[in-house]
This record gives structure tokens, sequence and C-alpha cells, in this order.
């Protein structure tokens, strides 16, 4: 089955006429075998759900990001119920932004719903999210956390700085606390899939498109299994790569912190000058002239980093590499058909 025109689906259309674009649910899976099947069970019964009460059409991609234990493999033998189901098995590991990429590219249906397979966004939620896009005309129905009672303060703290610096004077603020469990129209999904960069950051892609836009608060459900594989390296490099991608903020914080130390180094110097020529007092030695020296040439360094975050961004763009390789790929749908294919592909090039 293939989608309708995703231009021709919009807001002016009744919910039968939405419907008849079907659902792409794409779950990127890294390490997720243990859990994998019982997630899958509450797939099917959503899309029986879906399909009885809308007449939906449903698949669900499961993106294989070089996992490490056997996820392929059970994912591969994932029964095809009340759904079709496409593994793509991506040729290692790319990231998580890679794997969304990835399944958006491999959506065969209009609508295109993006969740996690560790159980935190509960599948019950689908027919909520899907029901204001198919009732209301909404585009895109993001979700974000309710709270972050159970964090740190540190924590806490952190991701509110995050926020306030990458919307800093930004004409498309990223809501705060949106995660990547949301739900995508057919011309939301085909203007995603029409943005060129290859450093992405997923959340901002999603907000920056615009459309009619509904936030969702929830409550994440506990690990249906292990731990989480973002350490306190991978998230600081994630906001690192939200900051240089969509955010000029730290270039502009780094130009002010520069006029104000040439602002303080003038107000000193001119009191340099004013000890010695009215109250003959001999101009400060070396330490001062040292500690100087020192912040200046810490203040330079920070300056030229964010200025090389910026010129790696640019250089991953001009070598236009593809953002990920797949290795294996297979569908098979609802009736039990499969149709294999190994073919190395790389549907869309992105930055790694």
């Amino acid at each position: 089955m293939t989608a309708a025109s995703p231009t021709s689906i919009g807001p002016a259309t009744s919910p039968a006429q939405r419907a008849a674009a079907g659902l792409s649910i794409v779950v990127p899976v890294y390490n997720e075998g243990a859990g994998l099947a019982r997630f899958h069970d509450h797939l099917v019964a959503i899309a029986r759900q879906l399909r009885a009460q809308r007449g939906l059409a449903t698949e669900v991609v499961y993106v294989d990001d070089g996992s490490r234990d056997d996820s392929l493999a059970v994912a591969s033998g994932l029964p095809a119920e009340a759904l079709d189901v496409q593994v793509v098995s991506l040729s290692r590991n790319f990231g998580k932004e890679a794997a969304l990429l990835a399944g958006l590219d491999h959506a065969r249906f209009g609508a295109v719903l993006f969740m996690d397979g560790d159980g935190q966004h509960p599948p019950a939620l689908v027919p909520k999210l899907v029901g204001h896009w198919l009732d209301d005309g909404y585009d895109v129905v993001y979700t974000a956390k309710a709270h972050r009672a159970n964090e740190s303060w540190s924590k806490r703290f952190a991701v509110r700085q995050f926020y306030k610096l990458i919307n800093y004077s930004s004409r498309h603020p990223i809501p705060e606390d949106a995660g990547d469990f949301r739900l995508l129209s057919p011309r939301a999904a085909d203007a995603l899939r029409k943005l060129p960069e290859r450093n992405r950051f997923f959340k901002g892609l999603a907000s920056w498109i615009g459309f009619r836009q509904l936030r969702i608060d929830y409550e994440p459900a506990p690990r249906a299994h292990g731990t989480t594989t973002w350490s306190l390296w991978g998230l600081i490099g994630l906001s690192v790569e939200g900051l240089t991608s969509f955010s000029v903020a730290p270039l502009r914080l780094a130009a002010l912190l520069g006029l104000m130390l040439a602002l303080a180094a003038l107000l000193f110097g001119a009191s340099i000058l004013w000890e010695t020529f009215f109250n003959g007092k001999s101009v400060p030695g070396y330490p001062s002239l040292v500690v100087g020296l020192m912040v200046l040439g810490g203040v330079q360094l920070i300056m030229i980093g964010i200025m090389g975050e910026y010129i790696g961004k640019i250089l991953s763009e001009i070598k236009a590499r593809p953002v990920y390789f797949v290795a294996e790929h297979s569908i098979r749908n609802a009736q039990g058909m499969q149709t294999p294919q190994t073919d190395g592909e790389a549907p869309r090039a992105a930055a790694e």
C-alpha cells in the first residue's frame, strides 16, 4: 500500500480522508532485544484498535541501529499481525538521529509516528495522538514530559539553561521538554524529508517546519528492561549538536564576552594611567600582567573552540556523506508476504 499525496491531505479534508493515508510507526532500536516482543504485542493491539475504529492501515518500521544483542533477529521474527512490519538494519551504529531519518525514508504510509521501543513512550497514548491528527487536523502532535520531579536538581537546571540558550533570539523556539515521541501528518512528514542538512537535530527540525502543532504532556513510564544507553558525554554531545545546528547563541555570547573583556581592559588601562600620572604610583608588575594574559588567552581559546564547532558543521555538509547505509531490509505485510532486500541502499544523504 502506498500513501496518498501529502499535499492533498490537509485540515480541510475529513477524518476518513486523512485516515486513507495510513500510519507508519518508526521505532529506532539499539540493544532492545529483551523487550521488543512485548512492545510489539502492544503495537499489534493498538493497530487492531485503529483499524476497527478508524479504518487506519498501520505499519511499524523497526530500525536496528547496529545493535550488539539479538535485536535484529527478534525484530525479523515478529509477526505481521494487524500491521505490516518493516525491519531496516543499518550497517553499523550511526546514532539515533540517523535511525530516525532511516525510518522516515522507509515509511510507506502518509503519517509518521516516532517512538522508542524501551517502553517509556506508552503505546496506549498512540490513539490519542492519532485522534488529534484525524479529528482536529493537527499536523504535528508532540509529547513532552509533564515534569522532571524524579530528576536531580543539577539535571533540571542544565535542561532549563539548554533551552534558554538554544531559543535565545530564535524565531522558531523549540518547545521545552519535548521529546522524539510525536506524530507528523503526511504533509509535515513530507516537509521533514525535504530538509537537506546532514547534521540533524530531530526535535528542532520537527518544530522548525511549522504547520499546526499541539503539545501533549505525559508521564514517561519506567524502562521495560535494561538501562539507558545515554551517557553524560553523550547527552553533552547531543546538546552541542542541537545548539550548533539551530542557534548562533554561542557565537553571540562569545562576541559579548570579548566585548566585555575589551571594556574591562580599557577601564583597567585608564586606571593605571590615572595612578601613574596623577597619584605618582608605579605601574603594577608581573602578577597582573600574567593574570591578564591567562584570562585573555583562555577566552580566545574558548572562542576558537566555538568557531571550530561551526566550521566542523560546514565541513560535514560539504563532504555530503550519507547519514547511514542499510545492510538488510525486509518487509512483511499483514497477509504474511515477505520481500527481503540486502542491497546496501542509502536513500538519502545526511551527515553522520
